[in-house]
């Protein structure tokens, strides 16, 4: 689950776990301060509370008792405090012990180390209704009982009530800047990942600007020191098989030019096929170790048009198909970016496998997918074929690897199609697998970037 909620990015992250970091923050430093606020609210209170008891308690001792009431009624009591002059204490049996925190709010301990002549004759304290309530009752000189209630109120952390509105305003302004932040400082970063893809599709792909901060750029130029590297290899690769082609054909056009002097036609015939054959094997073994498709450009092209392009061509080499042999289902149009004459390659090598393995051969484009994968098309290539066992799907893109009771002289082939067209697909930053059908029949499951 926390997977799920996590962020894909490396700037959601950060920013999510940094804003969590200043909520944290916030809420420790906001506990202290509203405890620090409540301990200061009782302090005032019980400063307040004693203050104003003590002078009704001394204005009833001082005055004297034909002038009391009347003196009494014009002290200021605060809100919450109450005190009234009777011949009886309000305190009586069996009324709920005082709670010790209003007790000492209330400061009774003071009471009892009065001078003499303001020392109440007795002091009686109980507790009230509630938890916050309590009753004080004090006697008098002269008998008389100066009755005290004191309720205290709920003690407020925060004053002010725009206080919450105040909160989220400073937590979206640093939200804000915490996004901006973390989307300016990960944007090298992107940058780096898409220069590796775009390395990955095309070799000859520009190189990365080298600014930024320190790490950044160091990053940048070991990442162009490398692809110019694989650059050079790559070059350096292209020029040897070249030359290999160069000295391999050369033998075998002299071996052609020789075998057409023979005498016996059966013999010759044979030799001219060995040779054919053989010049075919270079050409592909060539074709594959030299990996054309990292050096064509990449343009915008139609794939639909293009699957349509590679059926007719296949179905025109094979004049014995029917016209059900060769089917596309798909969009209309699909415009994506790829090498085009390295695509059609790639196409051509699984159709040819579909009809030369299975007689039929349907190209299905789903186009765009959904979720995590809206950013690639799909692409199935069936037949109607055997199939294969299912221990041989991975391993017949081993180069020169060929099943036995599928691929043979007869039919062609030097076990290279299968490679040459994963090679070409990762290439674009794709890939091909394959998966038996469940009717029957063969699928090559090809994802391609959109």
């Amino acid at each position: 689950m926390i997977r799920r909620l996590l962020p894909c990015s490396l700037a959601g992250r950060t920013a999510l776990f940094l804003t969590l970091a200043l909520m944290l923050v916030q809420a420790a430093g906001l506990t202290i301060h509203a405890l620090d606020r409540l301990d200061l609210q009782r302090i005032m209170l019980s400063r307040e509370v004693s203050t104003r008891a003590f002078i009704f308690w001394r204005t009833a001792v001082l005055a004297s008792p034909d002038r009391r009431p009347t003196m009494l009624q014009e002290v200021d009591l605060m809100r919450g405090l109450r005190a009234d002059l009777s011949e009886l204490p309000a305190v009586r049996p069996g009324m709920p012990p005082p709670p010790l925190g209003l007790a000492e709010l209330f400061q009774v301990k003071q009471w009892r180390t009065l001078p003499p002549h303001l020392r109440p004759r007795t002091l009686l304290v109980a507790g009230g209704p509630t938890m916050r309530d309590l009753v004080v009752a004090s006697q008098l000189p002269d008998g008389n009982w100066v009755n005290l209630w004191l309720s205290v109120p709920v003690l407020r952390p925060w004053h002010s009530s725009a206080f919450l509105v105040a909160f989220l305003l400073m937590t979206g302004a640093a939200l804000a800047l915490i996004l901006w932040a973390t989307r300016r400082l990960t944007r090298p970063v992107s940058a780096l990942a898409r220069a590796a893809e775009r390395l990955g599709r095309d070799v000859n792909a520009p190189p990365l600007p080298e600014n930024g901060p320190r790490e950044v750029a160091t990053a940048a130029r070991a990442f162009n020191t490398m692809a110019e590297r694989i650059r050079r290899f790559v070059g350096d690769r292209t020029q040897m098989l070249a030359a290999i082609g160069h000295d391999l054909r050369t033998p075998i056009t002299r071996l052609r030019l020789r075998a057409e002097f023979l005498d016996d036609d059966e013999q010759r015939r044979k030799m001219l096929a060995d040779l054919d054959e053989m010049e075919a094997m270079v050409n592909a073994t060539l074709a594959f170790a030299r990996d054309d498709a990292a050096t064509e450009p990449s343009v915008p092209l139609d794939l639909a048009a293009l699957c349509r392009t590679v059926l007719d061509e296949a179905a025109d080499a094979r004049p014995e198909l029917t016209n059900e042999a060769a089917s596309y289902e798909g969009p209309e149009r699909l415009r994506i970016r790829a090498r085009p004459m390295a695509l059609k390659r790639a196409l051509a090598n699984l159709v040819g496998n579909a009809l030369n393995y299975g007689g039929t051969v349907r190209i299905l484009l789903d186009g765009h997918g959904s979720g995590a994968e809206s950013s690639l098309v799909r692409m199935r290539v069936e037949d109607d074929g055997p199939g294969i066992p299912e221990d041989c799907l991975e391993v017949v893109f081993q180069p020169f690897r060929r099943l036995e009771t599928s691929r043979n002289r007869e039919t062609g082939g030097t076990g290279l199609g299968l490679p040459i067209a994963r090679n070409i697909l990762r290439a674009h930053g794709g890939d091909v697998v394959l998966r038996n059908r469940q009717q029957r029949g063969l699928c090559a499951l090809v994802t391609l970037p959109a």
